[in-house]
């Protein structure tokens, strides 16, 4: 409990940094940037989505959509794809993270991992899949009230802060907590000889991981202090990498999703970049260099070297658990709140009104994107999407078979609900 404690404390002031950074991108880049440069089949399309995706802190979950997003609005299969990959392998807040906890070494590898990974995967995608056969739509969007306008500077630091300390810590706080949770499970339950017996052979590790990962949800952020516990059984700085890329990149929701929407074809290049990407990284990493750059900075942790708790660190932590609680109840509030026939969420209701159940959604990225595909179908005047209810309340004069089609097209269940 001690060790989880001290990893808590040398993350939080790092951990709520990347946070407020990733809120500043978030309010202060349009998303039009990101669409100018994933168009076309060529290497600097991919290359620039890799490159624009390391930053963004997405998780697995959210990501899918965005991508699919993205694609709908001309980006190519190899920008996608390309995507895909390093998004979710790190983030702006993961990257401040990793060095708190595990040094610079590790900072720097896991983007350049992602970088080179992506953009090999994304140029596999773009020769081996054919981009040609698919119709990409370019759809308008009918644009609503919070859409219009530029904003001021104070509107976008008020947004920056929502993003970064209510949305995001409800999106990734509760991975974070879980792989807290799994970490302290690793260091106290499992017992060293077992890790042991896998610590001999490189490989044969870095398979277990991999066995254990792809299947598991595991965000850029909380997987490092499970990669720390690894390491501190003795597993290698290389098997630690290989779930730090592994783990947040794939999932089985995501790779049931790729599948669906772009192909099995397709499926089959981003899994096996994501694997072959992290096994020679990881060998590369056991292969070539010293040991002590990725462990020096946990063997305070495991040998207990601290004398008390600096007090900037304490108080980040506190405010970190404190962000936790408080985007849990915001959450709680927002769900108990549209149980209620009296809520805001229906006042706004113009023209025909329909409630759609929404599958697959679990964070404000899905929401956001599920939003956004809703408001690209003629007609449509109103949309309400609710995380915690899984519907969306549209409003206007449409179609209902182009509402579906348009979620559907981001990888998300739906159906409508009868009143």
């Amino acid at each position: 409990m001690l060790k989880i404690l001290e990893l808590v404390n040398q993350m939080s002031p790092y951990v709520l940094l990347g946070f407020f950074c990733a809120g500043l991108m978030h309010a202060f880049i349009p998303n039009s940037i990101y669409k100018r440069f994933l168009g076309g089949n060529s290497v600097r399309s991919v290359f620039n989505a890799a490159l624009l995706g390391i930053p963004l802190p997405l998780c697995s979950c959210g990501v899918i959509p965005t991508a699919m997003s993205l694609r709908k609005e001309g980006a190519s299969k190899g920008a996608t794809i390309s995507f895909l990959i390093s998004t979710p392998q790190t983030g702006i807040d993961s990257i401040f993270a990793t060095y708190s906890i595990i040094g610079l070494p590790f900072a720097l590898i896991r983007p350049l991992a992602a970088l080179t990974t992506a953009v090999a995967g994304g140029l596999l995608a773009t020769k081996l899949t054919d981009d040609n056969k698919e119709k990409l739509q370019k759809e308008h969007r009918h644009t609503n009230s919070t859409e219009g306008g530029e904003k001021s500077f104070f509107q976008k630091i008020k947004e920056a802060l929502r993003y970064a300390f209510v949305d995001m810590m409800q999106d990734i706080g509760k991975w974070l907590v879980a792989g807290l949770v799994i970490a302290g499970i690793i260091t106290v339950c499992v017992p060293d000889e077992f890790f042991a017996f896998f610590a001999q052979s490189s490989i044969l590790s870095m398979l277990l991981v991999l066995l254990l990962a792809i299947p598991m949800y595991l965000c850029a952020t909380g997987s490092i202090p499970i990669a720390v516990a690894i390491m501190l059984k003795g597993m290698s700085p290389g098997t630690a990498l290989v779930l730090l890329m592994a783990g947040p990149a794939v999932n089985t929701a995501s790779m049931l999703i790729i599948g669906k929407v772009m192909g099995r074809r397709t499926l089959l290049v981003y899994l096996g970049s994501v694997i072959a990407g992290a096994l020679s990284f990881g060998l590369l990493i056991d292969a070539f260099l010293p040991r002590e750059w990725f462990t020096g900075r946990i063997g305070a942790v495991n040998a207990h070297e601290h004398h008390g708790l600096p007090i900037f660190s304490l108080l980040c932590s506190i405010a970190l658990v404190a962000l936790l609680i408080n985007a849990f109840l915001q959450r709680h509030k927002h769900k108990h709140h549209c149980h209620d026939e009296a809520c805001s969420c229906h006042k706004e209701k113009t023209d025909t009104a329909t409630l759609f159940k929404i599958d697959g959604m679990t964070c404000n990225h899905c929401r956001a994107n599920v939003e956004k595909a809703i408001l690209t179908v003629e007609g449509v005047k109103h949309t309400v999407v609710s995380l915690a209810e899984g519907t969306a309340d549209v409003s206007g004069d449409f179609d209902k078979k182009e509402i579906l089609k348009a979620v559907e097209s981001i990888g998300f269940g739906i159906e409508e609900l009868q009143e």
